[in-house]
Formats: C-alpha cells, structure tokens, sequence
C-alpha cells in the first residue's frame, strides 16, 4: 500500500472535503449555522468542512464560528476559508444574548481538563451556560456535544452501552455532562427546541487522539498500561460530518446517539502495531482490566453510515504522521483514566 506523506495542509485537507452525503443533506438544510465553542480541537475542521459543504451543494449560507478567539493559529485558518468568526466568553451572558440569532447551532463549549480542584468552573461551562444557551436559542436546532463517559464501564463483551442503557456518570466532570443533557432536554420538553444529543467517544485527528497518545508513548520509552484494555474512536472527518448532518435529526423530545466508531480496539493489539510501523517494540505494564468506558455506534452507523477512515487505517496513519514529524496538539485524551477525575 502505497505511504502517504503527511503535511498540515494535507491533513486538513482530509478533514474539510464533504462527502456526497454531507452536501445533500446540507441542501436540505434551512438558516445559517453557528458554533458555540468553536476553538476547541474539533471545532475549526468543523466550521470548514461545513462551509465548504454548503459551498459544494451550492447553497448561501453563512458559518458562524464563536470563541474566546485565544488560538489565533486557528481563526486565522477559519477566516481564510469564508468561516465568520465572533470572539466572545460565552459565559459573559451579556456576550451571549448579544449573538445572531441562528435557525442551526452546534454547540461544542465545555470543560474537562483541570476539573479536579477547580469543579466550580466546570460546572459554570457544563452545567450553567447551558441553561443560558437554551433560552437563548430556544427556537433553534441544537446539536449538543456530549461525552461517552456519562455512561458506566462496562466490559468489551457487552459491545459497548447504547442509548438505552441508564446512565451512569462517575466524576464530577461525567456528572456536569449529564447535567449539560439534563439542560438541553428541558429545553426540549417545555419549549419544543429541536435537541439532538451527540455522545462522543475520541475523535482521531492524527494531532491529537487515543492512538496519538499510544504511539506517543512507543517512541517515549513509556510504559502502556492494559489496566483499560480498549477503547472506541473514530475519524475526525467523520465525527464532524455526524455532528453537522446531525442537526436535521435535532428533534423534541430530544434524539440521542453514540458517536464513534464500530470497533472496540484493544490496546495492546494497537500499541503492537503501531510498535511495528514505528519501528519500536512497546513496553505494558499491569494487569488488562475487564471494564472500559465503551459506546456501541449502531445507530448513528446506521443513520449516517460507516466512517470513511477504518481504525487500521488510522492506526497507519498515526505512525506516518508522527514519522515525518507531524504536529501535536498537545492535549491528551487521559482514556485511561479510571476514577473519574481529570
């Protein structure tokens, strides 16, 4: 199979061309679009990728980008390919209700990192500003970003929790994502917003990601612990064009789906073979534990079809670009933690 050779654009390049799918659906579409959130690590191939959907389904829309404005690198890059940008701190409330109202609004804002000893903040970003953003957008469609971690561990055997499953968030970080659903779907109930509920586990962009951090220990001499001994992900292109074609399954009461891919990957299995493409034998420690916060995908695979990128694939891919020096953006996933705690 022939190698490719990874750059920045090429990558970006990858994450932002639309699908056939993600056009049509994208001319079905009515209003404008805004991201709430959208300097994060998906959010910038996101607003691209939609826009350059509407401009191929040949569509005047607009793709309006809201965030603290604090990665440059980033606005720079979504101004450059027609994304509006807005710099606002969405828990300014005065900020908030200032904003266009939009008929389409996906919202990305949220906290984990840096939770435990600072619960308050995470709370006000996933818990509080919800409530702010519901009333302010209550007569839109709402894509709302969650977490698989909502859910309880389970073991592989089980094929992952779908959406049937009770909840069961442990932390304090996996509880304020429930709250943030919680939120949206009174939303839902008492004011017949449109909600669709996205549960997301590990995009892969190659910059940052699961099997990022893998391989990151590979070449770092690291030890791989198999206490959590698999994990969900899916590509980044992928996970973005549900996220955006979600917004015409937004629904109330609110529509629920696991984001992810259809696999569940074993660590060690993927840690050997990127071991094998890296060209260094990795190093485990501990005893492969049995339970794993794991989501099954079969509903979103059977409403938006599979990922354009296998998990094999992406494992290759990960390599490559790490071989020929790719960038990080240095935010782990923490997957393994098992505590709750971030």
């Amino acid at each position: 199979m022939e190698r490719k050779i990874w750059t920045e654009e090429a990558l970006d390049t990858m994450l932002t061309t639309p699908s056939d799918a993600l056009c049509d659906d994208m001319a079905k579409l009515n209003g404008d679009i805004m991201v709430l959130g959208a300097g994060g690590k998906m959010g910038p191939t996101l607003c691209v990728l939609a826009k350059r959907a509407m401009e191929k389904a040949g569509v005047n829309k607009k793709v309006i980008a809201v965030s603290r404005g604090s990665d440059e690198r980033a606005k720079q890059y979504m101004e450059e390919n027609g994304v509006t940008t807005i710099a606002a701190d969405l828990l300014d409330t005065e900020k908030l209700r200032a904003l266009p109202d939009t008929e389409n609004v996906i919202y990305m804002a949220g906290k984990k990192f840096g939770t435990d000893g600072n619960e308050w903040q995470t709370w006000s970003m996933n818990a509080a500003l919800p409530a702010y953003t519901a009333e302010k957008f209550k007569t839109s469609r709402i894509v709302v970003f969650s977490s698989g971690n909502i859910y309880p561990m389970v073991p592989a055997s089980s094929g992952g929790c779908t959406e049937k499953d009770q909840v069961g968030p442990m932390g304090e970080y996996a509880m304020s994502c429930l709250a943030r659903e919680r939120v949206f779907e009174y939303a839902a109930n008492a004011w017949g917003t449109k909600v669709f509920f996205y549960r997301l586990n590990y995009a892969v962009d190659l910059r940052y990601g699961v099997i990022y951090d893998i391989a990151r220990q590979i070449l770092e001499d690291k030890p791989i612990s198999l206490r959590t001994s698999c994990f969900n992900c899916i590509w980044q292109g992928s996970a973005n064009e549900i996220a955006i074609r979600g917004l015409l399954h937004a629904d109330s009461p609110a529509c629920t789906m696991n984001v992810t891919g259809p696999e569940i990957l074993s660590v060690k299995e993927t840690a050997l073979e990127l071991g094998r493409y890296l060209g260094k034998e990795p190093v485990f420690e501990g005893e492969p534990g049995t339970e794993a916060l794991l989501n099954n995908s079969a509903k979103a695979m059977e409403t938006f079809g599979y990922p354009a990128v296998s998990a094999r694939t992406l494992i290759r891919w990960q390599a490559e670009w790490l071989l020929d020096g790719g960038r990080t953006l240095d935010k782990p996933t923490h997957f393994e933690t098992r505590d709750g705690k971030f």
